[in-house]
This record gives structure tokens, sequence and C-alpha cells, in this order.
């Protein structure tokens, strides 16, 4: 996927601009974060999900954001519904298999109430 131009006010010398990110919001998000001084990983982990019948991976899921303060994982849903069905899929499989991870999925609606609560604009 391209990589859309974060919006102009989100444009600053944080963190959030050395990245590369597979969605504008995936920036947006990185820049609050970085605005209230928030530590953060983008996409530090993978977390195995599925094998087949000879113990091959054959399927993961590695989470958008780690909280490094908070020990938490975001993930952002911001995209069409089918994609939104197969991460809550991923995330159910998730708490199943590491009942310890602390993880929150962000909706689209989610996100759009905090872009707007913090007066920005998506990409999305």
């Amino acid at each position: 996927m391209a990589e859309t131009k974060p919006s102009a006010i989100l444009e600053a010398d944080g963190r959030a601009s050395t990245v590369k990110f597979a969605h504008a919001s995936e920036r947006e998000f990185a820049a609050i974060l970085d605005f209230y001084q928030i530590r953060w990983e983008y996409e530090p982990r993978s977390f195995p999900l599925r094998w087949d019948a000879d113990g091959r991976l054959i399927e993961s899921f590695k989470p958008d954001f780690y909280l490094i303060d908070q020990g938490l994982f975001i993930e952002l849903t911001t995209l069409k519904q089918s994609l939104v069905t197969k991460k809550n899929r991923k995330m159910r499989e998730l708490r199943a298999l590491y009942p310890e991870i602390r993880i929150k999925l962000l909706y689209g609606r989610d996100f759009r109430k905090l872009m707007a609560k913090y007066g920005l604009t998506t990409g999305s």
C-alpha cells in the first residue's frame, strides 16, 4: 500500500516522521504519542497464531504499536469491514494463545473520535 502524506498539523520533527507506516492513520496516531511523549515501538513483535499439521507457521499477528511504559499493544483498524472481521478473529486467537499479552483494538470510530478530540483530520 502506498504511504500517504500525514496532515500538515502533524508534520513535526518527532519519531513519527522517521518510520515507514503502512497507513496514514498509523502515522497520525504515532504523532499523537510523540506529542504526549508516550514511548512506543512500531510493529515490534509478531505472534504466531496457527500452524499446519507439520508444525510450520501459517498465520501470525503483528500489532501496530507497543506502548512501552504501559506494556500495551495497540492495533488500529480504520479500513474495510472485511479487515475488521479478520482482525477481530486474530485478536481472539491471540488472547486465547497469549492471555498474558495486553492488547487493545482501536476501531475506525474510536480513531476518528481521538482525532476529533485533538482537532486533527485523518488520512483514512
